[in-house]
């Protein structure tokens, strides 16, 4: 177990990380919008599961020829490009589906026009956060730094990635609460509309930017 300092130090900068808007924070709130409240938490479990794969890569050493290979960090970083770009075209097809229907959007509550699919929920999450080539260099730059060297590496790295676990699964389920208690504004179609659209524009240009990253 990482010393007592070491422990602190990594608690506050995860936080501070993990409040950080990203990716995973839109994912989310997309899922959320679109299944409720269950499909926004499962996301989240889905996402926080990937933590422990960056985890383990790290501890045995695969990060480090991950990052030192370029045709496997070129590989890796194209499936997320790919898997990004087709979240975000996923969600411009939903805003233009709002367009052309008028319909308003059910409450966020319930279940949105997207339905929620457990199986569904869980590989989005899974795959966002598995297929970022940015996440394994993070656990491989940030984790070790925290890690005491006379302890057990892939222990400690567990450990970390626990912790990393908890705040992540805290604070996105408080994401999909407050995405709920909005579920006024989001009711009406117009901002349905723009809710989709910004996100989905948001993951394409995501993905051609990671698309664009050299190696």
């Amino acid at each position: 177990m990482p010393s007592a300092d070491l422990f602190w130090a990594y608690l506050i900068a995860i936080s501070l990380l993990t409040v950080t808007p990203g990716v995973d924070t839109l994912l989310v709130m997309r899922n959320t919008a679109r299944g409720g409240l269950r499909d926004g938490v499962v996301t989240s479990l889905g996402i926080c599961s990937g933590l422990f794969v960056h985890a383990t890569l790290s501890a045995v050493g695969i990060s480090l020829i991950l990052v030192q290979t370029a045709w496997a960090f070129t590989a890796v970083k194209w499936l997320g490009a790919l898997y990004l770009i087709w979240l975000g075209l996923s969600s411009l097809r939903q805003a233009w589906r709002t367009s052309g229907s008028g319909s308003p959007m059910p409450a966020v509550s319930g279940v949105g026009e997207g339905g929620y699919r457990l199986s569904r929920s869980l590989r989005e999450g899974v795959l966002s956060n598995v297929l970022n080539p940015k996440t394994a260099l993070f656990y491989m730059a940030f984790l070790p730094q925290f890690i005491d060297p006379q302890g057990a590496a892939f222990t400690q790295s567990i450990l970390l990635a626990s912790v990393h676990f908890v705040l992540a699964m805290i604070w996105q389920a408080l994401v999909a609460v407050m995405i709920l208690k909005s579920r006024r504004w989001g009711a009406k179609p117009r901002l349905k509309r723009l809710m989709h659209g910004l996100t989905g524009g948001v993951f394409v240009a995501l993905g051609t930017r990671l698309a664009l990253t050299q190696p």
